[in-house]
């Protein structure tokens, strides 16, 4: 079991239920978990230990009642992450979820009582991804130079992140898509649009192509020793598939970790896919030959050749977010996912919907037909370390539930 790097305070003023939650938190490999009887005693511990990542709160309290407690944690960043275990009536509860939102902190989930290990491992893991919200990543200004640029790649400030896709029935990891950010020494984490744009006009989308290659293929020898095989998506321009080179350099990499290509998959936008040259054409068919699949991402964003889809050797298609954003407004946005759907069947291509964020898309989506999706429901992009972490969480979750079975 891996340690969570994970401080969490406990408050509640039933010692039972503080003590089950203290077990569970244990068991889930927590760090350090700080346990308090009432909103005084948790105001104490925090002056006294500083900032937690989650606070597991009944709302019910004796002393400095939870809302109080709340309102001094949130506007001091005492806490980061609410959890809220209470027998309170569910709509009292919704409402106590929006003031944590209005404090600036993050609802993590609402469990009720008694409290299930099952629920509060989804959680923890839930919380993994919070840090690398790209929400809450400040806005910056203007792209970077090609000086900043270059020299991020040099000294490695590059990383590679990775969000689950998932089965929207069972909610079980179908694969990881390997995302670009910037971990600048004074600005924080930047989010692609910052440097992509730039690592474009310098020609340098190939440097960042293998260095995210050689931290996916790393975490994937890492998972295959935990008993995860994953298989990793990693985003590729049309423009780059003219390096001769391209699937060489590729099939070499994959050798030196002693990897099948079959692990691999390739996302690119049909932008630029429209006009492809044959040695386009050519990488393309080497890359499935190697056993990679190919994805046609941010599909109906452009303007969709559905000939060049038959044409090239692609084996799933990534639905636009924008479509399930508008799935419950717009009718239009349903009939293009349901034929969108119909189009894979038809073509033998698997449908992936980015940009699920609410159980109701996902309910929608179900009912639809789509059985694979990506997004924030399921899971944040996050480092190869909370990656690992949270494919832990959710195997041990889902080892208590078959137990409790």
């Amino acid at each position: 079991m891996h340690m969570l790097p994970l401080r969490i305070l406990v408050i509640g003023d039933n010692a039972f239920h503080r003590s089950i939650a203290v077990n569970m938190l244990w068991q889930s490999g927590c760090q350090e978990v700080f346990v308090a009887a009432d909103g005084q005693q948790a105001l104490g511990i925090l002056e006294q230990v500083g900032a937690v990542d989650i606070t597991l709160c009944d709302l019910r309290m004796e002393g400095v009642d939870s809302l109080a407690l709340l309102q001094t944690v949130g506007r001091s960043r005492l806490a980061g992450s609410i959890i809220i275990s209470s027998s309170l009536s569910a709509d009292v509860r919704r409402a106590v979820g929006q003031l944590v939102s209005l404090l600036g902190m993050v609802l993590l989930g609402d469990v009720g009582k008694p409290l299930q290990f099952s629920a509060l491992q989804r959680l923890l893991a839930k919380h993994m991804n919070e840090p690398v919200d790209e929400r809450a990543v400040a806005p910056v200004a203007g792209s970077a130079t090609e000086e900043e640029v270059r020299r991020a790649l040099a000294d490695q400030q590059l990383q590679t992140y990775f969000q689950p896709k998932f089965d929207l029935l069972t909610g079980d990891v179908c694969s990881i898509e390997a995302l670009a950010r910037w971990h600048h020494p004074a600005k924080g984490v930047l989010p692609a649009s910052v440097f992509i744009p730039t690592i474009e006009r310098c020609g340098l989308m190939d440097d960042l192509l293998f260095l995210q290659l050689e931290q996916g293929l790393k975490l994937q020898r890492q998972a295959l020793d935990q008993g995860f095989a994953l298989n990793i998506a990693f985003n590729l321009q049309a423009a780059q598939l003219v390096n001769a080179q391209l699937t060489c350099r590729i099939k070499t990499l994959l050798s030196d970790y002693d990897l099948p290509g079959s692990g691999l998959t390739f996302e690119l936008t049909e932008t630029g896919l429209l006009e492809a040259p044959a040695i386009s054409l050519e990488s393309l068919v080497r890359l499935r030959m190697m056993g990679c699949s190919l994805s046609i991402d941010d599909f109906g964003a452009g303007f969709s050749s559905l000939q060049r889809l038959c044409q090239l050797p692609f084996n799933e298609i990534k639905l636009d977010a924008e479509f399930v954003r508008g799935l419950k407004q717009e009718p239009r946005c349903r009939a293009v996912i349901k034929s969108t759907l119909a189009l894979g069947e038809a073509l033998g291509m698997t449908v992936v919907v980015e940009g699920i964020e609410t159980e109701e898309q996902r309910q929608v989506l179900l009912e639809l037909g789509c059985t694979q999706g990506q997004g924030y429901l399921c899971a944040r992009p996050m480092t190869a370390a909370g990656l690992l972490n949270w494919l832990d969480l959710q195997r041990m979750a889902a080892v208590s539930c078959s137990v409790s079975d």
